[in-house]
């Protein structure tokens, strides 16, 4: 995790320096921006694995639901502090800001001491790939519900393709989008507090269930539905979405072995966002060819058949969480 975390504030940085002194060209950003995205890919699965080694087991849900709470409301005050800073100082200045937070959390990390534990036995990075992939395969209700993730994400992202297209033209343009969003993050930072509250004894039906919600707002979308309405379900997707994802990792740190937690969760990312790009690519040229709603219509279809196949899977009903337990009933 500092090692990400110092990739990240280095790349931000040096994407901050070319913007300032005007030497940016597309290429250098795409780059950096990558780098950026990989030393991401690294820190997410380590954070799975680190919690549990801090928090009591029968405060690994809070604990993920107050970082949730902390991302959502981010996600709801930095666009506004990153708008204010690039009318300000520039877009480039406002990046270096960015940068700032990296460092901060290298900080943060430096001082954070983790209990004395017994180290594995020193393994090649394909040996760690291979150990990984065994202690997913093994555990049938992880690998089913990454590979509805996988499938699930495909269709959602005809929101993040689609969405902006029919806001431009039917809902007012790019400030009634951008109040669409923020409704979205007020309701993600809902679904995290609520997240601290609850315990639930089917832990993957709830997360099937949150599925559910966070499909709402891709249905108003294909409907032609008016700003309001489409608010109104992108709060409940954003309740959706946090509360099902804090009870997921949650789920993963309580019964996933510690010794592969962190690679399974490497798995569970790698495989549930693989397509995702996909995805992006796909419904413009699907829209081009059939027509915009059309399209939003056959993503919200999809999206919905996924989560009722989801939805009768045995395991998802028969799992029950025990506060104790460190390994898969």
């Amino acid at each position: 995790m500092l090692t990400a975390d110092l990739t990240r504030t280095v790349s931000e940085g040096a994407m901050a320096a070319l913007l300032i002194t005007g030497a940016a060209q597309i290429w250098m950003l795409a780059v950096l921006a990558g780098v950026n995205g990989a030393a991401t890919g690294f820190f997410s699965p380590a954070l799975t694995g680190v919690l549990p080694e801090i928090v009591e087991p029968e405060q690994l849900q809070p604990a993920n639901a107050l970082r949730s709470t902390l991302v959502s409301a981010s996600e709801i005050l930095g666009p506004a502090i990153a708008g204010l800073l690039v009318a300000v100082v520039g877009a480039g200045w406002a990046i270096a800001a960015n940068a700032g937070t990296f460092a901060v959390s290298v900080v943060c990390l430096w001082l954070l001491r983790l209990p004395p534990r017994v180290l594995p036995e020193r393994s090649s990075f394909l040996g760690d790939l291979r150990e990984g992939w065994a202690s997913f395969r093994s555990m049938r209700w992880v690998w089913i519900f990454v590979l509805y993730f996988a499938i699930a994400n495909v269709f959602w992202s005809a929101w993040t393709a689609l969405g902006p297209v029919v806001a431009d033209r039917d809902l007012g343009g790019a400030a009634v989008w951008g109040t669409v969003l923020g409704i979205f993050g007020v309701g993600a930072l809902a679904g995290s507090v609520f997240a601290t509250r609850v315990r639930p004894g089917r832990p993957l039906l709830v997360v099937a269930v949150c599925e559910a919600l966070f499909g709402t707002p891709l249905a108003f979308l294909a409907a032609a539905a008016p700003p309001a309405p489409l608010a109104v379900g992108a709060f409940i997707a954003g309740v959706g979405m946090t509360l099902g994802m804090s009870v997921w990792e949650s789920t993963l740190q309580r019964y996933v072995p510690a010794a592969t937690l962190s690679r399974v969760s490497s798995y569970d990312w790698f495989g549930s966002f693989a397509f995702y790009p996909v995805g992006l690519a796909f419904w413009g040229v699907l829209a081009g060819a059939i027509g915009l709603y059309t399209a939003l219509w056959v993503a919200a279809a999809l999206f919905a058949v996924s989560v009722a196949v989801l939805m009768t899977v045995p395991d998802i009903w028969r799992f029950r969480a025990s506060p104790v337990q460190t390994t898969v009933p």
